[in-house]
């Protein structure tokens, strides 16, 4: 599975502390989804697309 918060939160201009910040979790739960070594809990994949005003599918989405 690919995401794009990495993307998404450099775009924003943002930490990865800062971004967890913002998400209540910390900043290692931050880096182990950008690396893809964690794939988020369905609470935590809402919060970051309603953070990033999109769509879950449009951050995390199959390999091409």
């Amino acid at each position: 599975m690919r995401n794009d918060v990495r993307w998404r939160r450099l775009e924003a201009g943002l930490s990865q502390g800062e971004l967890a910040e913002e998400l209540a979790v910390s900043r290692q739960t931050i880096n182990s989804i950008e690396t893809g070594r964690y794939i988020p809990s369905l609470p935590l994949a809402l919060a970051l697309a309603r953070f990033f005003h999109a769509k879950v599918e449009e951050i995390f989405h199959e390999d091409d």
